[in-house]
């Protein structure tokens, strides 16, 4: 049987693409039959604009020389130029894109559009399965391509852990980006802190001496901690998150914003909706606390 040749711009455990990449392969027909590459294993810059194109000719020397190719991650659908280049049979793993934005650019505005309909083009006229990792960008795309196509590929995560004994109230992921800290629910934090709440955070460091900063982990130790939490609080950009789907999986509720309602449409019951903005002018730790324990 002929090994699979991947490509992976991150294979890490520590980041959303690397661990969506591992994902893909576990998840898909790949089974044992694989091996990846990724920039450290060529020993070149891991850099998030070149790793891309040394991606390409990866896999245009595995295609050439007459290996099955797989091209697993930063696979966002405005890069018209990886659906283009790639070799003919290539195996894309899951497409991103999609998010929403709180400030739409003109780029975001214009270019998106235009750059998801060249992809969409050259997609079609490969013979390969189309995964997409969230079904955000099912609106920008045609009824062919969507029939055609496998959505929500990130609720393969899904896997239900042994419930341990909760003692973190709340664990969050923090990132600073542009988007997704336009999306974060500072204020209502911010509330939760001054409430005595025990909150933790991983991922880029929160800057408030009250709560406990892990810097960014594993997955093992990201789970660890997931299975002694209570409660987690979700961002609106993307609520179909792999630290979501770790949530749903550790059974650690999350708290979503009422103005992201008609964005929750899977495991409805792990969900619990709130407005933040009148939640933030509660003065009573019992009364919140109450308030959320009843769910």
């Amino acid at each position: 049987m002929d090994k699979y040749y991947c490509w992976a711009c991150d294979f890490s455990n520590k980041s959303g693409e690397g661990n969506l990449a591992r994902l893909f392969i576990k998840k898909s027909h790949l089974k044992n039959n694989y091996k990846v590459f990724t920039p450290n294993n060529l020993r070149i810059l891991n850099y998030k604009y070149i790793s891309p194109l040394i991606g390409i000719l990866f896999c245009w020397f595995q295609y050439i020389t007459g290996k099955k190719v797989v091209y697993l991650n930063y696979l966002p659908l405005w890069n018209f130029l990886l659906f283009i280049l790639l070799p003919p049979k290539t195996i894309f793993g899951p497409i991103t894109g999609g998010a929403y934005y709180a400030k739409k650019s003109y780029l975001r505005k214009f270019f998106f559009p235009f750059a998801y309909k060249i992809s969409e083009f050259f997609l079609n006229r490969r013979t390969v399965k189309i995964y997409f990792s969230t079904e955000l960008l099912k609106k920008n795309l045609s009824k062919i391509t969507v029939k055609k196509s496998n959505f929500n590929f990130i609720l393969k995560y899904y896997q239900k852990k042994i419930i341990h004994k909760k003692e973190i109230d709340f664990l969050i992921y923090y990132r600073k980006h542009e988007n997704k800290e336009t999306f974060f629910p500072y204020n209502f934090i911010k509330k939760l802190i001054s409430l005595n709440f025990k909150i933790h955070i991983i991922g880029d460091y929160f800057n408030n001496a009250l709560v406990k900063n892990h810097g960014y982990l594993n997955n093992i130790d990201v789970n660890k901690l997931l299975s002694k939490t209570f409660f987690s609080v979700s961002s609106g950009e993307n609520i179909y998150s792999l630290f979501t789907m770790e949530c749903i999986n550790h059974n650690v509720k999350i708290l979503v914003n009422i103005t992201e309602k008609s964005k929750i449409t899977f495991f409805k019951k792990n969900f619990i909706i709130l407005n933040f903005e009148k939640l933030v002018s509660f003065n009573n730790l019992k009364i919140v606390k109450k308030k959320l324990l009843t769910f």
